[in-house]
């Protein structure tokens, strides 16, 4: 009588400069729990770099690699190939422009591997050419900066995605969500609810869970209209609704909704409106390499002079003057060594 197979699953965690800490090791810590539940080592993983050297974190923790890109490539035709490859990014994602891992990531994904992301490192799928048509998730910060970069792709602000054999998450705990995932389609829900119970997670999440607080909890704002109203700007931005749109949208007069956000909000309707676009904005100038007249269109400004004029008297400095600012802080992080 031949015995059952024992089920095994290999992932390689390809770390970024400036990785997130949390959702990498969210992610690994819960595959060990597993192994302990299972009692045998059912998971196993190993870390990989571009050039095999030490990796900094975005808190400055270095971790030493198992593996260079070189080895990783031999590694897919033979016994060390991996089930599952999975980018660890985090801030300045952006500016990670590697052909060779790129080509890596193509090849790896073409010969059946599954290939994935944590936090931000659905940026370097996308620049392999990986998400074009695919549903994907990255972090709500980054989500604006992304679409506009990578308009091929269907992201979503969602915890994590599946499709077909890409998955990518928001980062944070969501990486947890994901894995969780992962093993539910491995050993089935029995070994999840044990892994949640050693975690001291009381429940699974939904992929399509939202990522940010509920505008009621964010904002402290209890009244329906008025989230509502926000729901409607903030799907709104590069093309801007009028009040009177609005208006016709709630159900409201114009002057109702001006006395409601001044009651709730402190400020008019057309200044909140304004204050969401330049922080949509705010997001594209240090999160992308737009120009700054497309990110003023894309935020709904009918001219660069007018944006970088609103910008100044909300955040006392240019468009060109933020970006400078990310740019020089990125140069003196270069290294990742917090002191």
């Amino acid at each position: 009588m031949s015995k059952t197979p024992i089920k095994t699953r290999s992932l390689v965690f390809f770390l970024v400069p400036h990785f997130t800490m949390l959702p990498f090791s969210a992610a690994i810590e819960t595959l060990r729990i597993a192994n302990r539940m299972l009692g045998y080592p059912a998971y196993t993983w190993r870390l990989a770099s571009s050039d095999g050297q030490k990796v900094y974190s975005s808190s400055g923790i270095g971790l030493e690699v198992n593996s260079s890109l070189t080895d990783e490539r031999r590694y897919l035709g033979g016994e060390n190939r991996p089930n599952m490859v999975l980018v660890c990014s985090g801030i300045y994602v952006e500016e990670f422009h590697n052909k060779s891992v790129n080509a890596w990531l193509r090849e790896t994904y073409n010969r059946g591997v599954a290939v994935g992301s944590l936090c931000t490192g659905a940026h370097v799928l996308a620049q392999a050419g990986l998400l074009n048509g695919k549903r994907c998730a990255i972090h709500w910060e980054n989500l604006p900066g992304f679409s506009e970069t990578f308009p091929q792709a269907e992201v979503y602000a969602d915890l994590y995605e599946v499709d077909s054999n890409i998955y990518t998450c928001a980062g944070g705990t969501a990486s947890l969500d994901m894995m969780l995932n992962l093993i539910g389609q491995d050993f089935g829900e029995n070994l999840v609810n044990r892994v949640c119970e050693q975690q001291l997670t009381d429940r699974v999440r939904s992929p399509h869970d939202r990522q940010r607080l509920p505008l009621r909890a964010r904002l402290g704002v209890q009244n329906a209209k008025v989230l509502s109203i926000i729901e409607l700007m903030e799907s709104n931005l590069a093309e801007p609704l009028s009040l009177l749109e609005i208006a016709d949208d709630a159900g409201l007069s114009r002057r109702q909704i001006e006395r409601l956000f001044r009651q709730e909000m402190g400020r008019s309707p057309a200044r909140y409106y304004l204050e969401i676009r330049l922080d949509r904005a705010r997001h594209l100038l240090v999160q992308s390499s737009m120009p700054v007249v497309e990110v003023a269109v894309a935020c709904g400004f009918v001219s660069a002079s007018h944006f970088s004029k609103c910008y100044r008297e909300l955040y006392n400095r240019s468009p060109q003057q933020e970006r400078a600012e990310r740019k020089l802080t990125m140069s003196t992080n270069r290294t990742g060594i917090v002191v």
